[in-house]
């Protein structure tokens, strides 16, 4: 026999029991399914991750700090650790520490991170508190900062225009209408006074920043000692308005690392509003020096120089801290997740193995007699096998085609049940499967192994039959 009429018997054999076949095709279609959706999973949370990262500049930036926090020492709640952290003596991060760090090569832009709270108003109607956040006028040019819903970025350090996030304007009442999502109020929202507003209606526009500093003394003044004060009020207010020039788009919750403040605005109009020397607990019991920072961010012109910078950095006995630092850990932990699900599925496929060959060694012993007459005639042994291998495989493709469909069919229908818990909240629609081609050949190639490894047995036990006692058979 040649191949085409191997391949012609063989296909001839498993059409002849349509039933069996087909229960047995859908097994192998089940498990490849079950692997390729719960394998998805994994890499779709790591493209997710990883588009985060890049979207928000964390491949090529990075923050530098005075103190090395260990927060895995701190988690575990030590109060004496934390006292030592504090106490720890420093090298002070100044304008001359700026300087050096601005001049090292490689280094496209660095600045202080400054964030303070306050309270913003628009119309005296609309108000709402959250962080101020400031950038040089240059970080327009660069994600996320440049993914604008309506307007521009501003143009110039000293301008007396901001930016302002789309959640933001949402917590203030005012839903901006998107072209990438349809705004809709709930009757909570109207009865909260909430509108829907057309971007343009915003832009130059003003709106009032109301911060907060501590009152003048003739002493240094602890702040604890001062906010746990009876003595009046400790604050002074002070009311900046300025106008917006912009609205930055929606973020989804894989690109919202980079955004500390609910609105952007320059980094010197921000350094002449009185305001609050920390924005958290941390900053608030660290006693800086007067005219130091609490921390720098630092971005470089591409990623093959972060780690040159970065040496040249921690030289000044400074800490240099990136996001990106983390991936090769929350990918090691996907990968662990992974494996867990693919082992899952995998299972699955083991159980439909065990059909396939439970199908193959029933059609062995129905057609005994078949294969005698072939091993009569002159049909070797390796042909016999052939025959029964061309089986196992066919069941094995047909199970890994329809199986990706219904992995991707599976996923489809779980992507819009969690993005449908999703849009009540406002936030974007997120893919968290993702099919690459690695998964799709993988998974077919798994399933065609698979299966040829359940017709092993019954091909060897096809091919061992007595022809003389199989022609006697019944």
């Amino acid at each position: 026999m040649n191949i085409s009429d191997m391949l012609i018997l063989a296909f001839a054999n498993l059409f002849r029991t349509k039933l069996r076949t087909f229960l047995t095709v859908l097994g192998v279609v089940i498990g490849i399914g079950a692997l390729s959706s719960m394998v998805s999973f994994g890499t779709g949370m790591e493209k997710n991750i990883s588009d985060a990262f890049k979207k928000n500049d964390l491949f090529t930036s990075f923050t530098v700090t005075a103190k090395e926090i260990d927060l895995e020492q701190l988690s575990e709640g030590n109060i004496e650790d934390f006292g030592k952290i504090l106490e720890k003596p420093t090298t002070p991060l100044t304008d001359s520490i700026l300087k050096k760090i601005q001049g090292i090569p490689g280094v496209e832009t660095a600045f202080p991170d400054i964030l303070f709270p306050s309270k913003l108003k628009i119309d005296e109607y609309y108000e709402t508190n959250t962080n101020v956040q400031a950038v040089p006028a240059k970080m327009g040019n660069y994600q996320p900062f440049n993914d604008l819903l309506a307007g521009e970025f501003f143009k110039d350090d000293s301008s007396n225009s901001v930016v302002i996030r789309w959640e933001t304007l949402k917590r203030m009442n005012l839903f901006v209408q998107d072209e990438e999502k349809s705004v809709s109020l709930t009757r909570e929202d109207s009865l909260r006074g909430a509108k829907i507003v057309h971007p343009d209606t915003l832009i130059g526009k003003s709106i009032q920043i109301i911060s907060k500093s501590f009152k003048r003394s003739g002493r240094p003044v602890n702040p604890l000692t001062l906010v746990m004060s009876s003595a009046g009020d400790p604050f002074n207010e002070t009311v900046t308005e300025l106008t917006i020039c912009g609205i930055l788009k929606r973020s989804d919750p894989f690109t919202n690392i980079r955004f500390r403040g609910g609105i952007i605005i320059p980094t010197k109009t921000a350094g002449a509003i009185p305001k609050l020397g920390f924005s958290s607990i941390w900053e608030l019991f660290d006693k800086k020096q007067k005219g130091t920072y609490n921390s720098f961010y630092i971005r470089v012109n591409k990623m093959e120089n972060m780690n040159f910078v970065r040496k040249e950095i921690e030289e000044m006995e400074i800490h240099a801290y990136s996001v990106s630092d983390q991936l090769k850990e929350i990918k090691r932990g996907l990968i662990i997740i992974d494996s867990l699900l693919g082992a899952i599925g995998t299972v699955a496929l083991i159980i439909a193995a065990l059909g396939i060959i439970n199908t193959m060694v029933m059609s062995i012993l129905e057609r005994t007699r078949e294969i005698g007459i072939m091993k009569a005639i002159g049909g070797s042994e390796k042909e016999i096998k052939l025959i029964f291998f061309v089986e196992a495989g066919f069941i094995g493709v047909i199970g890994a085609i329809f199986g990706l469909i219904l992995g991707w069919l599976v996923t489809r229908i779980a992507n819009r049940i969690i993005n449908a818990k999703l849009i009540p909240q406002d936030e974007l629609p997120v893919d968290l499967f993702y099919f690459p081609l690695w998964l799709l050949l993988g998974a077919t190639a798994f399933s065609i192994l698979i299966s040829l490894a359940a017709g092993l047995y019954p091909a060897i036990r096809a091919a061992r039959i007595d022809p003389v006692k199989a022609l006697r058979h019944d």
